[in-house]
């Protein structure tokens, strides 16, 4: 069975929705789950709707803007397990974070190298460890490393996550459908993988029919298109 884990986007210590990642123009997230765009009052309305863990974007520290949802996060975290995206560039960032957070999410966009993504899972058990492949236009997507989708699934077979989120950011939110191209890449990783970016609810079959053990879902979740419990 398909497992929906629920998504929240945090700044300025509020849930906010977007789309494609334009982060500038993201607003207060209307939710079925709460009256308040308040993320402590979501989460525990998802837990109450049988929500095991939770995705959290941080886009305050993942834009390096000087503004943090850290606190916020770890009060969440005591509520219902979180899956934390910060932005991790290296090594000491990870080893901050892991006092926020039950699983700590490593991505492309913003890691520095790949000898900082070796160097987490030389040091940290694997279940505290997500690999996020993002991708925007059909290329991997990085402000740092110079390294194309093939060659960084050859560094995924190298260190052996136990989770991958598939990413497409230029779907996020967008309500589209998720990158099926993208997908067939990765079916070697099939369980492996989480899915995101513009998942509707027409594709939840689908999507679980291929083997795929776990989605990420904002927008369809929130706008409640799509429940946690009807899967």
């Amino acid at each position: 069975m398909l497992e929906i884990i629920p998504v929240l986007d945090l700044m300025n210590s509020i849930a906010v929705s977007g789309k494609s990642g334009d982060r500038e123009n993201y607003t207060p997230l209307n939710t079925v789950y709460a009256s308040s765009s308040d993320p402590l009052e979501i989460a525990l309305s998802l837990k109450q709707a049988n929500a095991s863990e939770i995705y959290i974007a941080d886009l305050d520290l993942i834009e390096r803007n000087g503004n943090h949802n850290i606190n916020k996060i770890k009060e969440v975290n005591t509520v219902l397990p979180v899956i934390l995206d910060v932005g991790v560039n290296n090594l000491q960032t990870f080893e901050f974070l892991l006092d926020y957070a039950y699983k700590i999410i490593v991505a492309t966009e913003t890691l520095e190298s790949v000898e900082e993504l070796e160097r987490i899972f030389e040091k940290y058990p694997k279940e505290r460890i997500v690999v996020s492949v993002d991708v925007k236009n059909n290329e991997l997507y990085s402000k740092n490393m110079d390294i194309n989708l093939n060659d960084f699934k050859d560094v995924l077979k190298r260190i052996d996550p136990n989770e991958i989120i598939l990413l497409d950011i230029s779907s996020v939110g967008t309500g589209n459908g998720f990158n099926k191209e993208l997908l067939n890449q990765f079916m070697e990783f099939k369980d492996k993988i989480i899915l995101g970016g513009g998942i509707t609810k027409d594709e939840i079959g689908e999507i679980s029919s291929l083997g795929i053990n776990k989605a990420l879902v904002g927008t369809a979740l929130h706008k409640g298109e799509i429940k946690l419990n009807n899967l």
